[in-house]
């Protein structure tokens, strides 16, 4: 074979070589991005079938965006929202719940009478508020607690008024004793109680099982929430007891929760101390035991635990039975309003929280604020 002969040979060879190496080339490309979309397909897939075997239901606080009394310096300027910095979780659920800590009324009414001024205070949100709430995506209200009486019978009858008016799921009065939604074709039930006058009482086991039996009765899924403990940065622990504050039976939030679920309840948020406390389990149902100061217009004290909240993010089974969770922590600076907290201060002191208080529980969180039992 000549030279120039060898010369052609060897560069066919190459060519072929060469383009073997691309058909290869392509043929890998191909397969990875085959199976990158087989991976995504099935993720897809798998997080559309846990999208619709669940609820999620997102879970906060204590809410009082302003007071206009005694003045209206007490209220943000009606253009800062305060709840535009966190609305995006709230709206990302299926449903979600807040604790409105005190009535919605304008002006008027009658103020309560306090006999410790020194640990009285009064609340009386403008309607305008509302609006905002129903913007952020908040579905289920409890009117069960003890500042939605500070401004009498004309305070109560208008919040309730207002609130079916907006389209607020609302429980815990006498008058309003709970409430139901549909969502995912289930329906949802949602009943709430406190230690105050005009409220579903916490104390009371047989009106606590008679009307989560009831409301079990009706529906698929029952959430029950209560105001209940005592209050501020020395009452973090659940100690199963019989809480007292200021003279008031505050509850036994422990056996209260147990009493709820054996009743029929699928899932306990608790609120009232005004800092957050331990979360926890039973018959495979989630409980809070307080979620703390979520969003807070002047008048509350921020400071310690009172200032740092969770947003719980709760994976419900369509049976009711809890699956997983997850907490964004918040804070609270200044005047108050939720910013999320990049420091997770809300989700370590609930996690060191419960491992103390319930160290009996199979309870694990990551660093990234999910969690199961």
């Amino acid at each position: 074979m000549t030279s120039r002969k060898r010369y052609i040979s060897w560069a066919i060879l190459i060519l072929l070589l060469l383009a073997g190496v691309r058909m290869l080339i392509r043929y890998l490309d191909f397969a990875s991005s085959e199976k990158a979309r087989n991976e995504a397909k099935e993720n897809a897939e798998r997080n559309k079938k846990l999208a619709d075997s669940t609820i999620t239901l997102v879970a906060v606080g204590d809410i009082m965006m302003g007071s206009n009394y005694p003045s209206a310096v007490n209220c943000p300027p009606k253009d800062i929202r305060l709840l535009d910095p966190v609305a995006t979780y709230l709206q990302a659920a299926d449903l979600s719940f807040a604790n409105l800590e005190g009535p919605v009324l304008d002006k008027g009414g009658k103020m309560k009478k306090c006999q410790d001024p020194s640990v009285c205070y009064a609340f009386r949100q403008p309607e305008y508020l509302t609006d905002q709430m129903k913007a952020a995506g908040i579905d289920l209200l409890s009117v069960a607690n003890n500042h939605l009486g500070d401004f009498g019978e004309e305070g109560r009858s208008n919040t309730c008024r207002v609130l079916k008016e907006k389209g607020f799921r609302i429980a815990g009065q006498l008058t309003h004793p709970w409430d139901t939604i549909t969502v995912k074709g289930l329906r949802i039930g949602f009943t709430a109680f406190a230690p105050n006058s005009g409220c579903l009482p916490i104390n009371e086991n047989e009106t606590i099982e008679k009307t989560v039996r009831e409301l079990k009765s009706r529906c698929d899924i029952v959430i029950v929430s209560f105001h209940g403990g005592a209050e501020g940065n020395s009452y973090t622990h659940v100690d199963r007891k019989m809480e007292t504050f200021v003279g008031e039976r505050r509850g036994n939030v422990y056996a209260f929760a147990r009493t709820a679920i054996d009743a029929g309840a699928d899932v306990i948020l608790g609120h009232g101390p005004h800092v957050p406390r331990a979360i926890d389990q039973y018959k495979g149902r989630f409980i809070t035991y307080s979620m703390g100061n979520f969003c807070t217009y002047k008048q509350f004290g921020l400071g310690g635990a009172a200032g740092v909240a969770p947003i719980f993010e709760l994976k419900i089974r369509r049976d009711g039975s809890f699956l997983e969770g997850k907490i964004v922590s918040i804070k609270q600076v200044g005047e108050g309003g939720p910013i999320v907290d990049k420091e997770r201060a809300a989700q370590k002191l609930i996690e060191s929280l419960t491992k103390v208080d319930l160290p009996e529980r199979n309870f694990r969180m990551d660093s990234t604020g999910r969690f199961r039992f």
